[in-house]
């Protein structure tokens, strides 16, 4: 393709984007895959232009409002390739000459916005602290009381493109087979700090080019999230529950802890979601797993089943603040029940998921979510009102990850540990007390 031809392809893919409810990952993937014959070279620079504008949205907002310029995927378009890559009106021209596959010729207006912001890069003294930082409003303080005075480093990391991190399936196959197996395909393909089965890749490709992921050898999953399902120290033939699986990408990686032994059974109530879980865990190869759709997290089937099990994770709902740097459209779309009524939610999930847990058992709270009202917040009350539960500090449950610690619990973010920020506090349940042995007296008749 010719770069005009990569703009106009970019801005169709944007202007999808806009107009469809789903997130961008989900509709950047379904495009790509009716248009098989855009290559990987075409479909990553692509790619990493359409993220950039979603990214900087705040700031290039401000700029065309500035300009009394409407906030269009076009205006944007052009005003990131004036104020970030710094190309000239004249260059910019040449790009939208209305020629086959380009961009349609410049209006007068758009000729105007381009005079204007000739000569000005991305940022202003004179923006607000929240589009500086590209932060949404709703967001701000809270972030801000998370992170105090490092908010502008840990937002920065936020508008840089995230490796894309694989989780190797160890019930078919090994980190070092798929390294080699990933290098002979001419990808820069390293193993992951922290993750003992994580591989990151460094560039942009089409999945297409990873034929472990259709074997079932590798799934694609960040780092921070394969650390979170460490955490639950899953043991083979243990029960446990997956109380939020979603799609499953923690179940599958507690699954092949196991051994594929022992069972795991996979909650929510999304049955959409489920049985795009249960198709994973067939391509996985795994049997020890299954499914169950909750009508809530009250479900009868909660009651049915209280002190069952050993382990049981809670991989909350949340803001999804820490995957902002991955999903750049999120940061903008508030959360739907607003923050307080998440919070609410997730006490409750967390409340009922707890009665599965045996005495003695293990209970692991997470979330995607950098905000202190979602994590530690949440489970000190958890603990105040559930004295049988105590934590367990990370330098005990998982002395290598000591250096991602926010107190005694896991805590990663972009800035600091490069995968999407998770928190996960370890929680254990007190065992049931011992049973007295009853000894009677020796009678006299009795020694006799």
């Amino acid at each position: 393709m010719t770069p005009a031809a990569r703009l106009e392809a970019t801005l169709d893919l944007l202007s999808e984007v806009e107009n469809d409810p789903r997130p961008a990952d989900a509709v950047t993937s379904g495009w790509f895959r009716a248009r098989r014959h855009i290559d990987d070279s075409d479909r990553g620079s692509m790619l990493e232009l359409l993220y950039a504008l979603l990214r900087h949205r705040a700031r290039l907002g401000w700029w065309l409002a500035r300009q009394a310029s409407s906030d269009t995927p076009r205006n944007r378009l052009l005003a990131w390739l004036t104020l970030a890559e710094g190309k000239t009106p004249d260059q910019i021209k040449r790009l939208f000459d209305g020629a086959k596959f380009a961009p349609s010729a410049l209006t007068n207006p758009e000729d105007a916005l381009l005079l204007q912001l000739r000569g000005s890069s991305i940022d202003h003294p004179d923006m607000p602290e929240a589009v500086r930082l590209e932060c949404p409003p709703w967001a701000l303080a809270p972030l801000r009381r998370r992170f105090a005075a490092s908010l502008g480093a840990e937002m920065a990391a936020t508008l840089v493109p995230p490796p894309l991190d694989l989780r190797v399936n160890p019930i078919k196959s090994t980190r070092a087979a798929m390294l080699h197996e990933l290098k002979s395909l001419g990808l820069r393909a390293e193993a992951t700090k922290l993750a003992p089965n994580g591989i990151r890749l460094r560039e942009r490709l089409s999945l297409a080019r990873l034929p472990g992921l259709k074997s079932g050898e590798i799934e694609i999953q960040d780092e921070g999230s394969q650390l979170v399902a460490l955490l639950l120290d899953a043991k083979p033939g243990e029960r446990v529950v997956d109380f939020c699986a979603g799609a499953g990408g923690k179940t599958l990686a507690l699954a092949a802890q196991m051994a594929n032994k022992g069972h795991i059974v996979a909650c929510d109530v999304n049955a959409a979601r489920l049985k795009r879980c249960a198709e994973r865990i067939r391509r996985a190869g795994l049997h020890n797993v299954e499914t169950r759709v909750l009508a809530s997290e009250t479900d009868r089937w909660v009651k049915r089943h209280k002190g069952g099990f050993d382990r049981v994770l809670v991989d909350a709902p949340c803001s999804g603040t820490g995957t902002w740097r991955r999903n750049p459209d999120a940061r903008w779309r508030p959360p739907e029940l607003g923050l307080d009524n998440l919070v609410d939610l997730q006490s409750r999930i967390l409340a009922s998921a707890a009665r599965l847990v045996k005495p003695g058992g293990r209970l692991v709270y997470a979330t995607c979510s950098v905000l202190s009202e979602e994590n530690e917040d949440q489970v000190a009350a958890f603990l105040a009102a559930h004295p049988a539960f105590q934590v367990v500090p990370l330098h005990q449950a998982a002395p290598h990850l000591t250096g991602s610690a926010h107190s005694d619990h896991l805590s990663l973010t972009p800035a600091r540990h490069e995968t999407d920020g998770f928190f996960a506090a370890v929680l254990q349940r007190e065992a049931a007390p011992a049973l007295a042995v009853q000894t009677h007296p020796t009678s006299p008749r009795d020694a006799a």
